[in-house]
């Protein structure tokens, strides 16, 4: 597996737009106000934005698994709990959820060209929106 994105949460997307592309990140996801994605500028690991408030939800990390079903069963079998799935979802991916020892959100997913070429995937032209 491989280190895709980390979502950060915060109440105010289009600051975190504005200040994440300065940074020269790039954006390939517009959802405000409740979620931006922006590829790297370098390699094609992820960044994402997800509304809500300062100190809520916190971070997120994925893992993307070619093979993720036969992953969860290897993991499960030697005793990691998973909170859900793996389960198809509406934005093309197929997930599963589990908590590290920390409490913090761990995704194993499998995404294939939708993690950062969804069909809703914003055109170069349409970065500056508001």
């Amino acid at each position: 597996m491989h280190l895709n994105q980390v979502t950060v949460t915060m109440p105010d997307l289009n600051a975190g737009w504005d200040f994440y592309c300065a940074l020269g990140l790039k954006p390939i996801v517009d959802a405000r106000p409740r979620y931006a994605r922006f590829v790297c500028p370098d390699g094609d690991s992820t960044f994402s934005l997800h509304q809500g408030e300062k100190g809520g939800g916190g971070t997120t990390v994925y893992f993307e698994c070619e093979n993720l079903d036969a992953v969860i069963l290897t993991l499960r079998a030697s005793g990691i709990q998973f909170t859900s799935g793996p389960e198809d979802k509406n934005w093309l991916w197929r997930e599963a959820e589990l908590f590290d020892p920390g409490g913090n959100r761990v995704i194993l997913y499998f995404a294939g060209s939708n993690r950062i070429d969804p069909p809703w995937r914003i055109s170069p032209q349409d970065t500056s929106r508001p």
